[in-house]
């Protein structure tokens, strides 16, 4: 894969303007952090080179200054809200969280259940937490919020939250997905710290939009495409520009809510630290591309895949027409289309000529190889097959795995455990590959094929089974699908 970004410089510059800004205060920062903390693989895919655990790594240079806070929603809790990447409800996905941090040698100091207006199903996780030796904090719905600022900072607003006890210079504020309420975290932390004298600081740890490079550069409109159901839009800073005479791109979420940050920084501290949304963030990933071409190009088939994943949610019911007309409005002005991902035409071409479900793989010197549904196989399963045959320079006429070895599989999917579907999914046919690689040379080389499948490109004729997909991403595939199902049926 074509490197177009500087990981290592990233860390040294993001480290080391985290430091600064610390410094910058009473040697107490609350630090947003916006995005994904673990397995950030939109930066990954747009910015090749980029590791998707960059930021833990960052948190680890920084771990003996530095605890963690992690915020979750009362609301989100009440109404069992669910992290689509993971299919986990926001409340498991703390205990998760919590987990990972400390497994590296994090500090996490405790949670905020912030949003509270006495529901029960947030009671019983403070609950569990707090059996389990976690701090737990409870912040309130303030009426009028952001903009009645006399009452949020009163005694009856920020005042009325709880205080969270921090011990380190340096606190990060993480939480398992948007609206959590990271950002009113930190300010009521702001609001208490001033009470007790010290003069605490607020910023953003922030990837995208990039704020220095073009507004319609490909890697920002991909960050539009990847928010395209939040109707985040990036504009340039009017603040930054009138007040350094500099255009830099922020997100309209923030420029929105920056008089009343401002107003809350001249209230609590007599003046604010910033003079625009920009300033407030710590953010140097444009500084480190190192190959913009690249990145562009891997930004542009990002925003295709956001389409056809917009198009699948739209027949899913999880998303309005809305979302797929401002994906196909990015795409127009990215220049793009679906014809600019080679392996649609394959794909599709070849379940109108067998009329059967099939998928297509890109390999990294441009290579297509496809991959048909059969009695064996389904279609995913039989492109990797294909796939990882390529890559070794196995004849496509040998069998990996004997037919005889997957009879007894589909004999137990279908008549011991009641499946309907006889056909090998993507993971059951990786591990009769493992086991046939025993015994099978060829079999054995073709496994031994699979980490060069990371980061290859792959589309399905209709929508996959969640055990196709989920293996697919674990395998690092850039996957797309056509957004139809396989049979036409009601329940699928």
């Amino acid at each position: 894969m074509k490197i177009g970004f500087d990981n290592q410089k990233y860390l040294k510059m993001q480290s080391e303007h985290i430091r600064e800004r610390v410094g910058k205060f009473d040697n107490k920062l609350y630090l947003e952090f916006g995005g994904k903390l673990f397995d950030d693989y939109h930066a990954s895919r747009v910015l090749p080179g980029f590791q998707p655990d960059s930021k833990l790594k960052l948190l680890l240079e920084l771990k003996e200054q530095a605890e963690l806070v992690i915020v979750i929603s009362a609301a989100d809790i009440e109404k069992n809200k669910v992290r689509s990447d993971l299919g986990i409800t926001y409340d498991l996905d703390v205990l998760r969280l919590i987990d990972l941090f400390t497994g590296v040698g994090l500090y996490v100091g405790s949670v905020v259940v912030t949003q509270y207006t006495g529901q029960a199903a947030a009671d019983t996780f403070r609950a569990k937490l707090e059996k389990l030796g976690i701090k737990v904090y409870r912040h309130y719905v303030i009426p009028g919020y952001p903009n009645n600022i006399p009452l949020i900072l009163s005694e009856d607003g920020y005042g009325k939250n709880d205080y969270i006890e921090t011990t380190r210079p340096l606190v990060v504020i993480t939480a398992p997905g948007p609206g959590s309420g990271k950002m009113a975290t930190c300010l009521s932390q702001l609001y208490h710290e001033h009470k007790r004298g010290i003069n605490a600081g607020y910023a953003k740890f922030e990837t995208f939009p990039i704020w220095n490079l073009p507004l319609r550069h490909p890697v920002n409109q991909a960050y539009e495409a990847a928010t395209a159901d939040l109707k985040d839009v990036n504009m340039i800073d009017p603040f930054h520009l009138e007040a350094y005479g500099v255009s830099t791109v922020n997100y309209n979420r923030d420029v929105e809510i920056f008089p009343v940050l401002q107003t809350i920084f001249n209230k609590i501290f007599g003046e604010s630290p910033y003079k625009s949304p920009t300033d407030m963030g710590v953010n140097m990933v444009g500084n480190c591309i190192c190959d913009d071409a690249v990145c562009q190009e891997a930004s542009k088939q990002e925003i295709i895949r956001r389409y056809y994943a917009g198009l699948q949610d739209a027949l899913l019911g999880n998303i309005g027409s809305e979302a797929v007309y401002k994906l196909e409005l990015l795409m127009n002005q990215a220049g793009v289309a679906s014809s600019d991902r080679k392996v649609v035409a394959a794909a599709n071409e070849l379940a109108e000529e067998r009329q059967s479900p099939a998928a297509a793989i890109e390999l990294e010197d441009g290579r297509i190889v496809t991959g048909k549904t059969s009695k064996l196989l389904g279609a995913s399963a039989a492109v990797l097959l294909n796939a990882v045959k390529e890559l070794a320079g196995i004849d496509h006429e040998v069998d990996l795995i004997s037919p005889q070895a997957i009879e007894p599989i589909q004999t137990l999917k279908t008549e011991y455990l009641g499946g309907k579907n006889p056909r090998l999914h993507t993971d059951e046919v990786l591990i009769a590959l493992a086991i046939s690689a025993k015994d099978n040379e060829n079999a054995a080389k073709a496994l031994a094929q699979l980490p060069a499948l990371r980061g290859l490109q792959f589309h399905a004729s209709v929508m996959l089974s969640s055990v196709d997909v989920n293996s697919l991403k674990r395998l690092g595939i850039q996957m797309t699908c056509e957004a139809k199902y396989e049979t036409q049926k009601f329940y699928h």
